[in-house]
């Protein structure tokens, strides 16, 4: 009985190898979400940083930007 569920399984759900690509390919799944996920993120981010300048310039407020300045002053002498 015993060998014969597992006859059953394999036939139900393909061998080992089958169900071990099939999980591989859930993993590589579950990573592409993730990585939309971050991407999505980020660009929500990226708006709402973009958002908050234009307010800042449209009322002559400086900027509170938390990165590196566009453009960097000419220190020359």
């Amino acid at each position: 009985m015993i060998g014969t569920r597992m006859a059953e399984d394999e036939s139900e759900y393909g061998s080992g190898e089958a169900r071990a690509s099939g999980g591989r390919k859930r993993e590589a799944e579950i990573r592409e979400e993730q990585r939309q996920a971050r991407a999505a993120a980020k660009l929500r981010e990226n708006l709402l940083r973009r958002k908050a300048q234009t307010r800042a310039r449209r009322s002559g407020a400086a900027d509170e930007a938390d990165g590196l300045p566009a453009a960097k002053k000419d220190e020359s002498p």
